[in-house]
């Protein structure tokens, strides 16, 4: 009778007023998802201020309810307390899990899992314990998972950054104000009325020709999605993906778009008065420190939840504005514009090739818009400026879905559906650059344009490598392969 007494004692002492079992309720239902969320979207969400977010949401926040819930029942049977501790920490697992795969709380996913919750408070509150046990169990596993993640990151070297020539010394002579304008998966007009695309630009081509653009037929991204690619073009170096943590990621590449980069540097090094104007906050949404110095974004008005899409915004009178201050400086604009965009990214989600690529051309429509009023607004306000056009990649018209990409492709047009982009220059005065038949791929734009603007030739002498990589998941063994050569040829090189 005495052994039944203890054992009973022990079972209500967990639901008594000690603190540390009810700090061990409230922190089991939080750990997991902290670990999976870190562990899948760590690039997006690797600063201190995320660090204190999702501690407070998903640790500090549960302990202090479950601690609060306790004293509200210390008076109350054990039954009850059993199934009120019960319910909120299965509520708050299946609440968590649903902010983990899906950034936001859905009404029908909640309702299952309120649902979820009373069942199991109901008919399970006696294995109270073992269901904190398999949340802890479940912690641990996240845990596993996390650590390669931060032993990559720690580990990782920014050396393949380092020019190979004193570019970043590089002294403009001529010192118009450029603006770089990227419009999100806009295909190279050499690839319209062809192949899957079959048919034309709707007009911008035309557009672009009456404003005096030299166009670049052939151009092409040197990688194949929006983050790679502008990585590598802000360092002008070749990254080959490095360590990146998933297929469309790579370590640190919010911070050298926003924070540092070879490309800002060299135009604040002359001078220059930096602008980052987006419509989405995609680049910032781990925050990074801002390396320009004008954005028309500030960080109140990130999210700290989300995939970089949180609040659209104009560009278009904050580019009128910024155009027309400091008239005496020279400028430099990074203008994001996210269409046309590319076809569905997950396969889920796809309506089918055919149906993709009607939607493609529809945003085409709308960034043939957007582009033309910031060309006009540009000429028209700075008709002397160096006004340079560029996509990130392709708008992969032909797949059924983008992530097709990371399969074993070789198929030439498939390729350059995914790696194909515009490339337009208006230049200054319409002083053709003499060099410029060296525009080919994304990682070498600005290295010419900067032996442009600084009229030195000897930085064409270091151009990267004009090829076209990508992370291949499927039909090969895994990895970094070259899929498109200095020519666009199809080729399919491990590296």
């Amino acid at each position: 009778m005495e052994k039944k007494d203890r054992k009973k004692g022990r079972v209500n002492g967990f639901f008594g007023d000690k603190t540390k079992r009810i700090v061990l309720i409230g922190l089991a239902p939080g750990l997991y998802p902290l670990f999976f969320y870190f562990t899948n979207n760590f690039m997006m969400i690797n600063s201190w201020k995320h660090l204190g977010f999702f501690l407070a949401l998903f640790v500090f926040f549960p302990i202090c309810f479950f601690l609060v819930l306790n004293f509200l029942l210390k008076n109350r049977n054990d039954v009850l307390k059993k199934k009120a501790f019960t319910f909120f920490n299965i509520l708050a697992f299946g609440l968590f899990i649903q902010i983990c795969l899906t950034a936001t709380l859905q009404v029908l996913y909640s309702l299952l899992t309120l649902l979820v919750a009373v069942a199991v408070a109901w008919f399970l509150y006696r294995f109270i314990k073992k269901i904190i046990a398999i949340q802890f169990i479940l912690a641990l596993l996240g845990l596993f998972w996390f650590v390669p993640v931060m032993y990559n990151y720690l580990s990782y070297s920014d050396d393949w950054m380092e020019q190979p020539d004193n570019i970043t010394e590089a002294i403009f002579t001529k010192r118009p104000n450029v603006y770089y304008i990227e419009p999100d998966g806009y295909l190279n007009f050499s690839e319209f009325n062809k192949g899957f695309y079959n048919r034309d630009s709707g007009g911008f081509k035309e557009f672009l020709e009456s404003k005096n653009f030299t166009l670049y037929d052939g151009f092409r991204s040197s990688y194949n999605a929006t983050l790679p690619s502008n990585t590598s073009t802000f360092a002008m170096r070749h990254h080959y993906n490095n360590i990146g943590f998933n297929l469309s990621e790579v370590v640190n590449g919010r911070k050298i778009i926003i924070t540092e980069n070879p490309v800002l540097n060299i135009f604040k090094n002359n001078n220059y008065k930096t602008h980052y104007l987006a419509e989405w906050p995609f680049f910032l949404s781990n925050l990074p420190e801002m390396g320009y110095d004008v954005c028309n974004y500030n960080y109140n008005e990130v999210g700290y939840v989300g995939d970089g899409y949180y609040e659209k915004k104009d560009i278009i009178e904050p580019l009128k504005k910024y155009i027309d201050e400091d008239r005496d400086k020279s400028k430099f604009f990074f203008i994001h514009v996210f269409e046309p965009g590319h076809v569905e990214f997950y396969e889920k989600k796809s309506l089918g090739a055919e149906k993709e690529r009607d939607k493609w051309y529809e945003k085409l429509k709308t960034a043939n818009e957007k582009l033309e009023s910031v060309i006009n607004i540009i000429t028209e306000k700075d008709p002397t400026a160096l006004i340079f056009i560029m996509a990130d990649h392709g708008g992969y018209v032909g797949y059924d879905y983008m992530e097709q990409i990371h399969s074993k492709i070789e198929d030439k047009e498939k390729l350059h559906s995914a790696f194909s982009v515009i490339s337009a220059v208006k230049w200054p005065n319409n002083e053709r650059f003499e060099e410029d038949s060296k525009f080919k791929t994304s990682v070498n734009a600005f290295r010419i344009l900067f032996s442009y603007l600084s009229e030195n030739k000897k930085y064409l002498d270091h151009l990267e490598e004009d090829a076209s990589f990508v992370k291949i998941e499927k039909g090969a063994p895994k990895g970094e392969y070259k899929v498109l050569d200095e020519n666009g040829n199809a080729v399919f090189e491990k590296l």
